[in-house]
This record gives structure tokens, C-alpha cells and sequence, in this order.
């Protein structure tokens, strides 16, 4: 029977799941999610390595499914469609690792209670990671897992890069920039030797812009600067959530409009970002469709603020020599990518609209100054790859 991986990456509302044959350089063989988990229409779809689809199914309105339940599901289901495979080891993406965790671990009790005290830090997708383990455990108890952090990646930053003007204590008590996406960030750092050397080796900024959404300065493959902090609530303006916020106007609402902590907390996570300005949806594809004018603008500010911050991480590179898009928006909205490097032509940005329109890789031009790239991110594969260091080819199963 050949040994499989499998690979979950929980969301806030989705559960994507891959399987590979387990060696040094996994080879896919599924993948697929269930999404709409907690809401009236979940939704799961299973595809082969060549998108070929196998497998669909759709659940009640009145069902609930839960993250756990769909994790459940995908090992009932996958007894049936995996005949001759054997899953031997689970690998798990976790948002938030804290300053205790700089690289992927194997979970274990220990592990496990160290990630979920990190929860009030990632309150939108840490119970969802830390549920689809708990599954895998109630399911498969002798299965071995490995837990793979987003904020490992940023861990290369210089210490001034990850400081809040705060004082020392709180620094010295883990408060402090720790940057996310870092698996998606990973992956494409391992895509760029062979695509692009001269970025690889230099300055390049990578845009992962989806439901959540970040950019990341990276020299010579590592993280110099991100603009996700402490929590994946800071930064650029995402699908629900607000990005950056003056921190006294959150002393305003709290104090003057009678907001309470919980109210709060949902409007900076959920009721911000694309849906709140435009009061119409968080999905990048209905507002570009809609003629409604606060579509337009809501369209307008997250360009706006994406191209500041841009210009903040090609400070802290100190110049550009590439800039990557990733992501369901980056990799599929052309109107962004065209305005986003139309707006940068003062960093050396240039675009090749025919390419834009494309599905070419690279849209810009030979002879650009920098180097602009619409590269997919995987990071399923980057856990699947932890996953077989961490545990070794010969772990006891």
C-alpha cells in the first residue's frame, strides 16, 4: 500500500486538504475543500493532480458542518476513494507560531497546549487549525502530525523590523511584528531560483492579496519586512477585515460611540475591509463586476493602500528588482495587477498589458527595470515537504 500525506490548511469558513504520495519531493495526488463550513451551504469538491474533478457534494442548509465534522468527512470519504493508499502522517498549517515557534513541529501535548494559548492572537483561524488537529487525533490517534506556522518565515527579519515603539516590557512579553502568509511567502522563495534568478537573489516584494491579504520585502529569499504585525488584522485592507487603523480611533469607538470589546472586535475582522466600504461583498470578483459606485471605491482603496505600502517595502529593500502577485485576487484580478504596476512606475514598474490579459508568468516587459511575475502560490506543498523533514522517512507509524 503506498503512504500518503495529508496536508489541511483550515481557513476561517474553509478547509482545503491535499494528499501526496509521501517522499522527500511529495507528488500530488488530491486536493481539493469543503468551503462554506459554519455557514447555510457548504460545499466540497475533490480534483486530481491534473484538476481533473472527482468528487463533489453539497450539505444541507440547515447542516452546520463544522470544521471538525468536515475533517471527519474527508477521512470517511477518502477510505472509499483512496483504495491502495495509506495515509501515514498529517501535516496542518497554523497561523500563529508566537515567538516560541520558528519552524514546523511535530505535534504532541506540549505543542499542542503552546499553540492554542496563542489563540487570542489569531482568533479568525486558530480554533479552525487547532480543530482540524484534534479531529485528526479522534480519528487516527497513532497518526503523527506536524504543525507548520505562518509566522516562521518572518522570523529572519532584523530585530528592528519587528519592534512596536512600545515599551521594552511588553517587547520582552512577545509583543511584537510577526508577519503571516509566511508558508505562501515560502513557497514562492522556492519558485524563484528556477523562474527568476536575479530576483531570487535581490529584492523582491511579494503580494499574497486574497480574503486576507499582505505584502512581503524579501532579500536573497528571506523576510526583511511584511506588512502583517502582531495580528493578520494589521496591514493592507482585506476581504472583511480593516488592515491598519489609527489606534486612537479604536479609543474613540470604545469611549465615545459606546462600542463594546466583542463589537469591536467584529467590525476590525469581520465587517470591514472590501464588504464595509462597499457594503456590497468581501469577493474582489463581485465588486468588479458591479457598477455600484462604492464597489468602485472600495476597489479604489485597496489599491490605494496597496500601493503605499508597496512603496514601504521597496524602502525597506532599499530599491526593487521584482515584484510578485499571488493569491485568488493577485493571481486572477488583471485589473489590479494593471493598476498596482501602472501606479509603481516611479519604483521602475512596467507592464506588458497583452501578457496581463494572458496567462503568461511574467507581464512585463523584457526590457523592464523590475521584473513583475504572477506566480501560484502552494502552500500545501511547503507543509508537505515540513512535514516529511520533521517526521523523517522512516517515522514510526
Amino acid at each position: 500500500m503506498a503512504e500518503t500525506q495529508l496536508i489541511l490548511n483550515a481557513g476561517s469558513s474553509s478547509l482545503k486538504f491535499s494528499l501526496f504520495l509521501k517522499a522527500e519531493e511529495p507528488a500530488l495526488l488530491l486536493s481539493g475543500k469543503v468551503e462554506g463550513l459554519g455557514t447555510d451551504r457548504p460545499h466540497f469538491v475533490a480534483r486530481d493532480a491534473s484538476g481533473t474533478l472527482v468528487a463533489e457534494r453539497s450539505w444541507a442548509p440547515d447542516s452546520g458542518l463544522s470544521h471538525r465534522a468536515a475533517t471527519e468527512f474527508l477521512f470517511t470519504w477518502g477510505r472509499t476513494a483512496l483504495e491502495g493508499h495509506h495515509v501515514a502522517e498529517a501535516g496542518h498549517r497554523i497561523v500563529h507560531g508566537g515567538a516560541r515557534f520558528t519552524g514546523p513541529v511535530r505535534v504532541d501535548p506540549t505543542s499542542l497546549a503552546e499553540i492554542e494559548a496563542l489563540t487570542p492572537l489569531a482568533p479568525l483561524h486558530q480554533p479552525q487549525n487547532l480543530a482540524a488537529i484534534r479531529a485528526v487525533a479522534e480519528h487516527a490517534p497513532d497518526l503523527p502530525q506536524v504543525a507548520c506556522f505562518d509566522t516562521a518565515f518572518h522570523r529572519s527579519q532584523p530585530s528592528v523590523a519587528q519592534l512596536f515603539a512600545l515599551p521594552r516590557r511588553l517587547s520582552d512579553d512577545g509583543i511584537r511584528r510577526y508577519g503571516f502568509h509566511g508558508l505562501s511567502y515560502e513557497s514562492i522563495a522556492s519558485l524563484l531560483p528556477r523562474l527568476d534568478p536575479r530576483a531570487a537573489a535581490g529584492r523582491t516584494v511579494v503580494a499574497h492579496l486574497g480574503n486576507g491579504a499582505s505584502l512581503c520585502a524579501m532579500l536573497n529569499g528571506k523576510s526583511v519586512a511584511t506588512t502583517m504585525s502582531f495580528t493578520p488584522a494589521d496591514g493592507l485592507p482585506m476581504g472583511t477585515r480593516s488592515g491598519s487603523l489609527d489606534p486612537g480611533l479604536l479609543l474613540y469607538l470604545l469611549q465615545y460611540k459606546g462600542m463594546s470589546i466583542s463589537e469591536l472586535d467584529d467590525l476590525i475582522y469581520h465587517k470591514s475591509g472590501l464588504l464595509g466600504v462597499s457594503g456590497i461583498s468581501s469577493d474582489m470578483r463581485t465588486l468588479e463586476e458591479s457598477a455600484d459606485p462604492h464597489a468602485a471605491e472600495a476597489i479604489d482603496l485597496f489599491v490605494y493602500r496597496l500601493n503605499r505600502e508597496l512603496g514601504s517595502m521597496a524602502a525597506a529593500l532599499g530599491g526593487l528588482d521584482a515584484l510578485v502577485f499571488t493569491g485568488g485576487i493577485g493571481e486572477n484580478s488583471r485589473a489590479v495587477r494593471r493598476r498596482v504596476v501602472e501606479a509603481g512606475q516611479w519604483l521602475g514598474l512596467a507592464i506588458d498589458l497583452a501578457a496581463n490579459e494572458g496567462s503568461a508568468q511574467r507581464i512585463s516587459p523584457p526590457d523592464s527595470k523590475v521584473a513583475v511575475w504572477v506566480i501560484p502560490t502552494n502552500e500545501e506543498l511547503m507543509i508537505a515537504r515540513h512535514t516529511w523533514r520533521v517526521l523523517g522517512a522512516g517515522a514510526p507509524h
